[in-house]
């Protein structure tokens, strides 16, 4: 929740579960929404061009060319064929003033703005710094446990990969992962079938090498699952409410797994679900 101390809820999350060596790794939205970086759209009032991208780019350009080019899920172009003007428009309004229009152009967490798993008119921002984020956690959980571990921080959002050249549209990943062009960069890897996988941004207390690091994140992504749902679509129809009608108290009664410890056994990593 807004204003909670993640230090203190992530140490109590994992105590009695550390080991020397473990990798914890923590969701971006989380210690998004509990650092307060969160916006309300419903107070937002939209420009002209905001209101074109969401009537136009979204139903149109998204909802019957981009949206089969990029394979998305039938459900989903049906859904972006009805993106509603009012409150997509705002949310295009905050992507611009907060991101960029290439991020603007894309269908959903843009810039690292999502709504998921947030209620009312709520979107969560990028996480700033994170990088002085991990390390604030990897010092804290020493302080506080004893244990020397690793931590990262992952994102939802996809990387892709070509070979050894791995690529995506949200700003500030981790070093290695290349930030290009915002939605140029998803509707190529989409369109190309590239191997797409979570996105870390940010490893403190060891060395691990970038492919390593999306593995993890991958595999941290599918063990945490998606919470009240994967699209803001998917969360409203969870509750049977519209997609501003989100509640906390709904929320909260969601069970959430922000953090996921792998341990490392005889050269491999295992992991175990908090």
């Amino acid at each position: 929740m807004p204003g909670e101390d993640y230090l203190e809820n992530i140490a109590k999350a994992v105590e009695g579960r550390l080991e020397e060596g473990d990798i914890v790794t923590v969701s971006e939205k989380a210690l998004c929404t509990a650092k307060g970086r969160i916006v309300d759209e419903s107070r937002v009032r939209p420009g002209l061009l905001s209101k074109l991208m969401a009537g136009v780019w979204m139903r149109i350009v998204w909802g019957y060319f981009l949206g089969q080019v990029c394979q998305l899920k039938t459900e989903n172009i049906h859904r972006l064929r009805n993106y509603p003007i009012k409150e997509g428009s705002a949310h295009k309004q905050v992507v611009l003033w907060h991101a960029s229009l290439l991020q603007a152009l894309l269908w959903g967490s843009e810039g690292g703005i999502d709504a998921g798993n947030l209620p009312y008119s709520y979107v969560s921002l990028s996480l700033k710094g994170p990088q002085n984020v991990a390390e604030e956690i990897r010092l804290y959980l020493g302080k506080r446990l004893g244990r020397k571990v690793t931590v990262i921080i992952v994102d939802t959002d996809r990387t892709y990969s070509y070979g050894g050249f791995h690529f995506t549209h949200r700003p500030d990943p981790l070093k290695g992962i290349h930030s290009l062009l915002g939605f140029v960069s998803y509707v190529a890897g989409r369109a190309l079938g590239l191997q797409r996988r979570s996105t870390p941004l940010a490893v403190a207390g060891s060395s691990i090498g970038v492919d390593l690091a999306l593995d993890i994140a991958e595999a941290a992504h599918r063990l945490r699952g998606s919470g009240a749902g994967l699209t803001v679509w998917d969360m409203a129809e969870r509750f049977g409410v519209g997609v501003t009608n989100v509640t906390w108290s709904m929320l909260r009664s969601i069970r959430h797994k922000p953090i996921v410890i792998f341990k490392r056994r005889k050269g491999s990593i295992q992991h175990l679900r908090t």
